[in-house]
């Protein structure tokens, strides 16, 4: 992997701006006033103080009411804290008390959009988004998961709380950080509440919703199928190319090779109750909300893999996972330890790895005995349903019954309350109304099953409505689920946690200090009626109606495969002959079945090493360029300066590395095939998002030349040569002007470039606050469905918009040789020196050792603060 550009490009192109929770804030909530107020603060002498006065205390001794005794954290030289307490009480207090010092702002943010309460923050611009969150009702169900806690469990939240409360009851305002003072310019009135324990809980949904799969297919299905054929959408939606790429479990563990008592608990309730509501337009906010931990756009997914002992040069398992989540800072990840001081069935923790700032526990990581990683399970979790509503109405079986209909009041920052009225179906949120997809939906009404549309049969009267139904909007277990995993000693265990572990839904992969791998289908995964949810259901009859949840026991389980290694990156779990219907919408698999090919490969040539992990998270091959430099490989075009880009495909290794020219003219290239095919000169566009999909569908297209497809007339193309052409002249050209007309100046790390933009300020609209909080641009390799998952979006340029949000490469042989890092750094104070200290190794694709024993931390430590009870 070539990555010879580093740090900050100071000549990157500007990066288009994506549509997030913060861009609405931003042009909305400040005036020229408040910009110049800014620029004059900006030029003070006092800046400097106002933004290091909220820099944590990270040494000597903070005397904090709440402690029964003395906690330590030590830091090591990227601010990553290990908190050592006496008590699961204090160790938890003092983790509340560690993010709050680091990450709060970002935490009162979270909670602001979790409960719905932006206005709140940012005023009249923010209704909007809250009348939407409002009616799914994050912060009701969150509410309610805290309420059914065990007392253990519960016990952890509210220490956690404790915590948080403790630092804010020393600190307020820009004390806290720096984004309250830049808040003040706006909402001077605004005051910091007390932390809860729902705040904590309704984090999980905002998760689920940014994992929550295929809506996004299904939608972009229903519209396609007001425009195109049947025949053209199964051709724009293939299905999964079993015969090409890998499935997660080819086999399924038997029963009896699976350790004694291993959790056969989960749920056969088939009740699903959500809230629904009908409200005005707001824009794009349903891209809005999954702003909280950065844009949503193609690349959403992850990779992770396990591989025994069998076959690494220590003869115990390493196990790696790498998250794709929207690009953030600062990054949506939190690295910490938690450690007790003596570990006992009373105190019972010994684990590292990620947190979210906001929750207790570590989500992601290990502790002495096991490790775990995750992938987005991409199993069909959502639903849109049709409705025919009468007024306050709706029909079923024949019947007209009432909505579901609850006020609640909504706080404007400089402005009146509002009232909002939620209405709900038995299905859930009736969401035509609040985007103009959903709403396209509605007035241009199709079902179908198996991706294939048919007009609504038997509709009673009334007036169309969608709904949607998702199983995160009812009360689960996840909260519970994150300690099981961080106190688990072995599979049965591990099973117990993924029992609990419901939304969103994860696969589970996992390796022991005994030597053992296996994975695990956690979730809560709907069995449905006559329909499968790939295009919208008709809601007035109660036969489509999901009946229930897969058994866990039924569920796809692996333990010791006999291949040695387990690789999980969103592709389908399962062969076509699995009992149940998961999803007709997995990820098609390129980066899984690149992922195998790396292992078997580098196994064959020897035993396996963090190293040869390490370069598999940081493999750049383009699978859609290897294809595209066959179909033009005896082609020309006539052009010279063209022939010249395309002669250089013709050396190319397929590698999308940051400093290639020919990476750069493979992207170009093919976004401009795909436009040309699907989008300009077309009467309606066919929906070109997920690359992956475009990578099946292009690929049948290149193997039938005779293909419609090919035939543009809106652009005067008439057959796969011309289109080829067309595309190859216009991605020079495009290029060109990008970064010049010689293909010696071109590189794909400059035009992929990632910009850290700041989470709700970052995108104000005011250039003197953006540079206070963002940071880069940073050139970057890599790309969408490829094993170094940068992802951009096609159509709209190639700034990276998605990425490895963290890298994780655990060996189980010896805990302080394992590797991390992420995004951006410890800190969300803009200025610390961890703010992004960890992004140039990011950038580069290294990782960084992160001691785990207690010995190695020691050594490790360059800051102890000791947390002790007030006298």
């Amino acid at each position: 992997m070539t990555q010879p550009v580093t740090g900050p490009l100071t000549d990157a192109p500007e990066p288009k701006r994506k549509r997030s929770i913060g861009r609405i804030i931003g042009i909305s909530a400040f005036s020229i006033l408040a910009g110049i107020i800014v620029i004059a603060v900006i030029g003070a002498a006092t800046v400097g103080f106002t933004i290091a006065r909220s820099f944590p205390q990270t040494s000597g001794t903070i005397q904090t009411p709440g402690l029964e005794a003395q906690v330590t954290v030590q830091r090591d030289d990227l601010g990553i804290p290990t908190i050592t307490a006496d008590s699961t009480h204090d160790l938890f207090f003092a983790q509340g008390y560690v993010h709050a010092q680091d990450r709060f702002w970002e935490m009162d943010f979270r909670r602001h959009v979790t409960s719905g309460r932006v206005s709140e923050l940012f005023g009249q611009s923010q209704v909007g988004t809250d009348a939407f969150l409002r009616t799914l009702g994050w912060n009701e169900i969150a509410e309610q998961e805290v309420a059914a806690l065990d007392e253990t469990t519960r016990g952890y939240y509210d220490a956690y709380a404790e915590g948080v409360n403790a630092y804010l009851a020393e600190h307020d305002g820009a004390d806290v950080s720096f984004e309250y003072a830049v808040l003040g310019l706006q909402n001077a009135d605004y005051e910091i509440e007390p932390w809860t324990p729902a705040d904590s809980v309704a984090w999980l949904k905002a998760m689920a919703w940014d994992l929550r799969t295929n809506i996004e297919d299904e939608t972009a299905r229903a519209l396609a199928a007001q425009t195109y054929t049947p025949e053209q959408v199964a051709e724009l939606f293939p299905g999964y190319p079993f015969d090409q790429n890998p499935v997660i479990v080819p086999t399924i563990t038997a029963a009896d090779a699976i350790p004694a008592d291993a959790a056969t608990t989960g749920t056969d309730d088939a009740t699903v109750q959500t809230a629904s509501v009908e409200w005005s337009e707001v824009g794009s906010v349903v891209e809005a909300v999954s702003a909280l931990v950065g844009d949503t756009g193609e690349g959403i997914g992850s990779n992770s893999w396990v591989v025994s002992g069998e076959l690494t040069e220590s003869g115990m398992p390493l196990l790696s996972n790498d998250p794709h989540l929207g690009a953030a800072l600062p990054s949506v990840w939190y690295q910490a330890q938690l450690k007790c001081s003596t570990v006992s069935a009373a105190c019972p923790f010994d684990v590292a790895g990620f947190s979210f700032s906001g929750m207790p526990g570590i989500v992601i990581g290990h502790n002495s005995q096991v490790a775990w990683g995750f992938t987005n399970l991409t199993t069909d979790v959502t639903d849109l349903y049709l409705e025919k509503v009468e007024g306050d109405q709706y029909w079923r079986d024949g019947e007209l019954v009432d909505l579901d209909v609850r006020t609640e009041t909504l706080k404007v920052a400089g402005a009146d309350d509002v009232e909002l009225e939620i209405r709900s179906t038995v299905h859930g949120p009736i969401i035509s109304g609040l985007t103009d997809d959903f709403t396209a939906i509605a007035a241009d009404p199709v079902t179908g099953t198996d991706g294939l549309p048919t007009d609504p049969a038997d509709a009673p009267t009334g007036d169309y409505a969608a709904s949607l139904q998702w199983t995160a909007l009812q009360p689960g277990t996840t909260a519970e689920a994150i300690f099981a995993l961080n106190t688990a000693s072995d599979f049965t265990d591990f099973r117990t946690a993924a029992a609990l572990f419901d939304v969103p839904a994860q696969n589970l992969i996992y390796a022991d200090v005994q030597g053992n791998i296996g994975y695990q289908t956690p979730g809560r995964l709907p069995i449905r009626g006559a329909g499968d949810g790939s295009l919208p259901q008709p809601g007035w009859d109660s036969s489509y109606d999901w009946t229930g949840w897969i058994p866990f026991d039924d569920l796809p389980v692996s333990y010791n495969p006999d291949s040695g290694y387990i690789v999980t990156a969103n592709n389908a779990i399962v062969g076509e002959d699995y009992d149940y219907f998961l999803t007709n919408d997995w990820d098609y698999g390129w980066r899984a079945a690149r992922i195998v090919d790396l292992i078997e490969r580098k196994a064959a040539a020897g035993k396996l090493t963090a190293d040869d992990m390490l370069e598999i998270q940081g493999d750049n091959e383009f699978w859609m360029g290897k294809r595209l430099t066959v179909a033009y490989a005896d082609l020309e075009t006539g052009d010279a300066a063209t022939d010249a880009a395309l002669d250089l495909l013709e050396s190319w290794d397929a590698q999308n590395d940051a400093d290639s020219a020919a990476a750069a003219y493979a992207n170009v290239l093919w976004d401009e095939l795909v436009q040309n095919l699907f989008v300009r000169g077309r009467d309606a566009a066919a929906p070109t998002s997920g690359q992956g999909r475009l990578f099946l569908v292009v690929d049948e297209l290149l193997q039938h030349p005779e293909s419609p497809w090919w035939v543009n007339e809106g652009l005067d193309i008439a057959d796969m040569d011309g289109m080829l052409k067309a595309s190859a002249e216009g991605a020079y050209e495009r290029l060109a002007d990008l970064q010049g007309e010689s293909t010696s100046e071109w590189n794909w790390g400059s035009l992929h470039a990632l910009t850290l933009t700041h989470g709700t300020f970052g995108e104000s609209g005011i250039a003197p606050i953006e540079w206070l909080f963002n940071r880069g641009p940073y050139a970057v390799g890599g790309g969408s469905s490829i094993a170094n998952a940068t992802g951009w979006t096609m159509g709209e340029g190639f700034e990276t918009v998605t990425v490895p949000s963290m890298r994780m490469i655990v060996d189980l042989s010896d805990f302080d040789a394992s590797r991390w890092n992420h995004l951006t750094g410890a800190s969300g104070h803009a200025f610390s020196q961890h703010y992004i200290d960890q992004t140039e190794t990011w950038q580069q694709g290294q990782a960084t050792g992160w001691a785990f024993s207690p010995e190695a931390v020691d050594a490790a430590t360059v800051d102890t603060l000791v947390l002790a009870p007030a006298s």
